[in-house]
């Protein structure tokens, strides 16, 4: 009873404290600019049903791809084993789901270990790539320091999980003899074990069945702290992927309203319209819920970046960081809401001290980024807003737009020369 208060507590507080983190995260993501999803979910859930769950943009490229996929099936199906433990915990059972399923009990138990030996292959792949191999897109700069540390560590945990299980397993052969056959990763481990007394074994098996579960629990609510909370995000962020064409462009209501307005001066005032007072993105507060979304969504993949033609050229920008720096601001701005009673009290910074002119100018609107993105995240929208703001708050457009906007504007065209002269290259000479 003893030990099943204790795992009661402990699971309790873990769930609480899951709950309380990724309440933050709400609140932070609901600190974006309201906007309407809620349209054609048909076409949203074929959506999500394909990218985030079927793993369709995964493909192209097949040997992370690979690995992401053993991972990804092994994560799913491993967690129903973890059911049986959560009960065994709370019962003081012991393999309680043994008797109900009979047969299929040892082919699930097999099965279970088998993926857990490809989790843990795929696992020691990926930081061969990552610190071996040292694949380009990983070792970028915006990596350095927590990013890796913390792509590092999620590898670790996992394998070191998985080692648990296997340990656990084959300690507790002893007492599973039927079954004996069915494990096939530790049985390997068992005979290590064959010398060595019931209380012992015992004693070791109750020792990695503890530290399995409390693995578990410590990696879920560090979750929230990591890039990986992606494995939850990735769902609800596929669902709101926009489905318009990419290359469309949507104009500012506000902007398109007032210009309407001006143009026609008998046009009636829309119901509740209030006149704008600013355009586009200074801080995260003025971009959209969903790109908040995404920025937690992320997985620092760096297909964005690999595939954008202006980090391949040299120039500064990398999708990659863009979506990086606004999660940073985000939790910058909800830390300084926790110290001031749910109130942001203004720090003197924005988005901009993060993303620098230089890059929001290097984007070449091409959408690469958005379309390599295995789950639908498109950095450009952040980088569009960003540009709006410099743009029609600041005036800080480059000089060759500068120079433009003054044509159109004298002119209504882009070049330097007036409508009276713009058929003077079809006279003959």
């Amino acid at each position: 009873m003893l030990a099943q208060g204790i795992f009661a507590v402990i699971l309790l507080s873990a769930i609480l404290l899951f709950v309380r983190n990724v309440g933050k995260i709400r609140r932070n993501i609901l600190l974006g600019r309201d906007v309407d999803m809620s349209d054609r979910k048909g076409d949203r859930f074929k959506t999500m049903l394909r990218v985030a769950f079927g793993q369709s943009k995964m493909g192209t490229r097949p040997v992370p791809a690979f690995f992401h996929l053993l991972i990804y099936v092994g994560f799913v199906l491993i967690n129903i084993e973890v059911l049986e433990i959560f009960f065994d915990g709370l019962a003081g059972t012991h393999r309680a789901f043994q008797p109900v399923l009979g047969s299929f009990y040892t082919f699930l138990l097999g099965f279970f270990e088998v993926l857990g030996l490809f989790v843990l292959i795929a696992c020691v792949a990926f930081l061969y790539r990552r610190h071996v191999q040292r694949v380009g897109r990983l070792t970028m700069p915006e990596l350095k320091g927590w990013p890796q540390k913390d792509a590092t560590t999620i590898l670790v945990i996992e394998i070191v999980l998985m080692v648990a299980l296997f340990v656990m397993n084959a300690a507790d052969r002893s007492f599973q003899l039927s079954t004996a056959g069915t494990m096939p990763v530790s049985s390997f481990i068992a005979p290590f074990f064959d010398n060595t007394g019931d209380a012992t074994l015992s004693l070791i098996e109750r020792g990695a069945w503890w530290f399995h579960i409390l693995g578990i629990l410590a990696f879920l609510n560090y979750l929230p702290y990591s890039k990986h909370f992606h494995i939850i995000l990735a769902f609800p962020s596929t669902w709101y992927s926009r489905l318009e064409p990419k290359g469309s462009f949507a104009n500012l209501e506000t902007v398109t309203t007032e210009v309407q307005l001006m143009m026609d001066p008998a046009a009636a005032v829309p119901d509740g319209y209030e006149p704008p007072t600013s355009f586009g993105a200074k801080d995260v507060q003025d971009l959209s819920w969903k790109n908040l979304m995404e920025a937690y969504s992320c997985t620092e993949c760096g297909r964005c970046t690999a595939v954008c033609p202006a980090n391949i050229t040299g120039k500064l920008l990398s999708p990659r960081k863009v979506m990086m720096d606004t999660r940073d601001r985000v939790e910058e701005v909800g830390k300084n809401m926790d110290a001031n009673q749910g109130v942001f009290v203004d720090d003197g910074k924005n988005l901009h001290n993060l993303i620098s002119k230089e890059e929001l100018w290097a984007c070449t609107t091409c959408n690469a980024c958005a379309e390599a993105c295995p789950i639908n995240i498109n950095p450009m929208e952040i980088i569009f807003q960003m540009r709006q703001y410099l743009v029609m708050e600041k005036s800080e457009a480059p000089g060759e737009l500068n120079n433009m906007f003054n044509n159109l504007e004298n002119n209504g065209a882009p070049w330097q020369f007036s409508p009276a002269d713009r058929a003077n290259w079809t006279r003959e000479s």
